[in-house]
């Protein structure tokens, strides 16, 4: 019987914005599972939303992670120098006939959709109305400059149920084209959605397990469909519950007030931060 890889797990923060107390919560569950695993641990740098993207938020991410004692490999990994590796995913789908050009604003989509949008926290996405969807097998243009200037989705198996189980919220299930429609891969200013960017990152990488926030289960399906799609073998999921402010809803990088550069400029020492949330 094979032996099974070692473990690999990850931190990856987008530097949108400074890192908040359940970004700290989830990134501490990260590495303990690694160390208790006897593992590693890298750090990747989600850095492919230029409109918010700032280098001194990775600055600051990099620093409140240190100062709280966090250690990962070095060198960090950066999205931002991977697109050519984005490119021959995006390519291997063209080419296996699973993606489609989307020319529809995000007002058209949501006027048409039947779901709400963002449901499922920041990178979840209206289900795609099935009248803009283009024939199975209808030509594809070709990706050339014009066509990574376009926005492009992965046309999910309707009626196909997924499922995995988590590491922390056990079993997990979802159907395609019921509870998530086509789903954006590649976005028109050139780089890949956090989807495909992800799910490649992930297989490529070799990550054995993929421990984030419980918003972004709905995203593993789409996910788990690409990493398929691709050939690639799934990692493990550990969803962790987010952290709440007072009125129950979760931390967003606009709480300034539990972000960690604030704690720090309180005066609160690792300790005192980490003993928020860990007993």
């Amino acid at each position: 019987m094979p032996q099974p890889p070692p473990y690999l797990g990850r931190l990856a923060p987008s530097p949108t914005g400074f890192l908040h107390l359940g970004h700290a919560r989830t990134f501490w569950f990260a590495q303990q599972r690694a160390l208790a695993a006897g593992g590693r641990l890298l750090f990747r740098n989600d850095d492919l939303d230029a409109t918010r993207f700032r280098l001194d938020f990775v600055d600051a991410m990099i620093e409140d992670l240190r100062w709280l004692g966090f250690r990962w490999e070095e060198p960090v990994i950066k999205q931002s120098q991977r697109l050519p590796v984005y490119r021959a995913a995006l390519a291997r789908l063209h080419a296996a006939g699973l993606i489609f050009p989307c020319h529809h604003s995000r007002r058209e989509l949501a006027e048409a959709s039947v779901s709400a949008p963002h449901e499922g926290g920041e990178h979840d996405e209206p289900i795609y109305p099935p009248a803009f969807r283009p024939p199975a097998g209808a030509p594809l243009p070709p990706l050339d400059a014009a066509g990574l200037a376009t926005n492009w989705r992965f046309r999910v198996p309707d009626g196909e149920t997924l499922s995995f189980v988590d590491g922390h919220f056990g079993p997990q299930s979802a159907t395609a084209g019921r509870d998530f429609g086509d789903f954006l891969v590649w976005r028109k200013d050139g780089v890949p959605s956090y989807q495909l960017s992800c799910a490649v990152d992930d297989a490529e990488l070799g990550i054995t397990e993929v421990v984030r926030g419980e918003d972004l289960i709905k995203s593993t399906f789409r996910q788990l469909l690409l990493i398929h799609a691709l050939g690639h073998a799934e990692p493990a999921y550990h969803h962790c519950a987010l952290v709440r402010d007072e009125r129950g809803e979760r931390l967003a990088k606009r709480h300034d007030a539990l972000a960690l550069r604030t704690l720090r400029a309180q005066g609160l020492s690792p300790a005192e931060v980490l003993g928020k949330f860990v007993t």
